[in-house]
């Protein structure tokens, strides 16, 4: 029935004499996602509005899926496109779509018209009022509701006549790519995939960061993160997965700090060479899956003690959230079922049994102190055996 759709977005529209770029990366989005859908598709911008148009033939399920993982859309609308042959065809075009699409025709409507071809013979007005009529003749069980119907009838009369009355929600933000880029320091837990999706849905680029700690952490550790990332690069687009190997660190830490102080020191190396690699590949900030005291390490003074090794801004989407509104987004965006599969991280490997809550910077200072023999040319060790994994 459907050979077309009409995109709807939000906020892109209040952008003024930028809109238009922010359209092209959101048309530039909808391609990339329907790459791998069977079919080819036409898309096109108009007066505000942008189409798909199915060129060929086409799975309507996997099409509509598809788009609703791509930032920027807050609205699909499947239509129904028909010549203009004048009002009678229209008419006749208008309750052929409502049979077809609702069986049920014990329904209240509306008919809503828009006229973008100004030299129509009838306005918006004369036109809801005529289909109204028709639609009312052709299935007397229907009732009018112009307050909250049912069914909405929308009718666009264009250079063709645009037919369609179901919105399936997007996941609305913005386009993928027009707020810079962002490197994610990305666990094997529920809350660091939900952050990524979340500064992505503002329109940031995600690349991302694991540390892995063979033989502490297996291979299906970190083939978890893998899986995890790729959940995320459905809405995100591909993402630079760099996996260091923080062993050798951790390790050292172990050996050479009070253990209290182990989660924020590694945290701190952690921290370190994420900066490294967002700086190396344009990024111009790291993104972390932090909330105000969820765990030890994410005190304000923990926190205090992360930040301070770093010189860009550290982006916590999550600081306010509770964990049940982290785990509602995770269970929304398809990660929760990974993430809490039982293969643990670097992070919980090294967990002291009573963690400092609130470590003093001149304290950890100090400790750090200890490690400078050899820290430097590890963590650069670290950094030159990275391994780069393609993730989409």
């Amino acid at each position: 029935m459907f050979k077309a759709f009409l995109i709807k977005y939000g906020e892109i529209g209040i952008k003024g004499k930028n809109r238009h770029l922010f359209e092209d990366a959101l048309v530039h989005q909808i391609k990339y996602a329907l790459k791998p859908v069977e079919g080819e598709f036409l898309i096109t911008k108009e007066q505000g509005r942008i189409y798909i148009e199915a060129q060929s033939e086409f799975d309507y399920e996997e099409t509509v899926e598809s788009l609703q993982h791509v930032f920027g859309i807050v609205g699909i609308c499947p239509m129904v496109v028909n010549e203009d042959q004048g009002f009678e065809q229209l008419a006749a075009d208008v309750t052929d779509y409502l049979n077809n699409r609702y069986p049920n025709k014990k329904k209240t409507f509306k008919v809503h018209t828009r006229r973008a071809r100004k030299n129509y013979p009838m306005s918006s007005m004369e036109v809801n009022a005529a289909l109204g009529e028709k639609i009312l003749q052709a299935f007397p069980e229907m009732t009018v509701d112009v307050h909250t119907p049912d069914i909405l009838v929308n009718v666009e009369i264009r250079a063709k006549i645009h037919i369609y009355s179901e919105v399936i929600p997007g996941p609305g933000g913005m386009p993928v790519g027009t707020n810079g880029k962002g490197m994610l320091l990305l666990s094997g837990g529920i809350d660091s995939p939900v952050a990524g999706y979340m500064v992505a849905k503002r329109g940031v680029k995600i690349d991302a960061v694991y540390f892995h700690a063979p033989p502490y952490t297996s291979e299906r550790a970190k083939q978890k993160v893998v899986d995890l990332a790729k959940l995320v690069a459905k809405y995100t687009g591909p993402i630079y997965l760099k996996v260091v190997n923080f062993t050798e660190i951790q390790m050292y830490i172990y050996e050479q700090c009070p253990h209290e102080e182990l989660t924020i020191i590694m945290r701190r190396y952690m921290m370190r060479i994420a900066e490294h690699f967002a700086e190396e590949t344009g990024s111009l900030g790291l993104i972390t899956g932090e909330s105000i005291g969820q765990v030890a390490s994410q005190t304000m003074q923990s926190l205090a003690a992360t930040n301070e090794v770093c010189h860009m801004p550290v982006y916590r989407p999550l600081i306010g959230f509770d964990k049940q509104e982290i785990v509602a987004v995770s269970e929304k965006i398809g990660t929760y079922e990974t993430s809490i599969l039982p293969y643990e991280d670097c992070c919980t490997i090294f967990v002291a049994k009573h963690p400092v809550t609130k470590p003093s910077l001149k304290v950890i200072r100090r400790s750090e102190l200890r490690l400078k023999e050899k820290i430097d040319q590890m963590v650069q060790t670290a950094i030159e055996t990275a391994e780069t994994i393609v993730v989409q």
